[in-house]
């Protein structure tokens, strides 16, 4: 299996329900970098697995709709914990909505997954992988 990564970052606001979370249940600040891993068996007629540029790019507009935001007035994110977990998983789905849309070019399609991970200190860091 193939891959490349592609990172970023960004700084968020958001709070917790449940007692499990303790102080995080008030509003609080995260910075993650952002890794967005793609994968695919065999490389593609370009002898690529994806093009890189426009991954970033298309991480960056992802991530750029979560930036300096306070994730609880996030309708899409209503009713949500918006742990590191969760967001991983909301990243992966919305890069594989803008691969099977064609954002990222017609040789994307061929993509087998997608593996987000959201880097939230040097010592800890949570993934989240789909296939395509």
């Amino acid at each position: 299996m193939f891959s490349v990564t592609v990172r970023d970052h960004m700084m968020i606001a958001h709070s917790f329900r449940g007692d499990v979370f303790g102080p995080a249940q008030q509003l609080h600040g995260a910075t993650f970098v952002v890794d967005a891993t793609f994968r695919r068996a065999e490389l593609d007629a370009d002898n690529i697995v994806v093009d890189i540029a426009r991954a970033a790019d298309e991480l960056k507009a992802v991530v750029g709709e979560l930036n300096l935001r306070n994730l609880d007035d996030d309708p899409a994110l209503a009713g949500m914990n918006t742990t590191t977990e969760a967001l991983a998983q909301v990243i992966a789905d919305r890069l594989a909505g803008r691969v099977k849309a064609g954002a990222f070019g017609p040789g994307a399609l061929g993509l087998a997954g997608i593996t987000v991970t959201l880097h939230e200190s040097h010592i800890a860091w949570a993934s989240y992988e789909r296939a395509l």
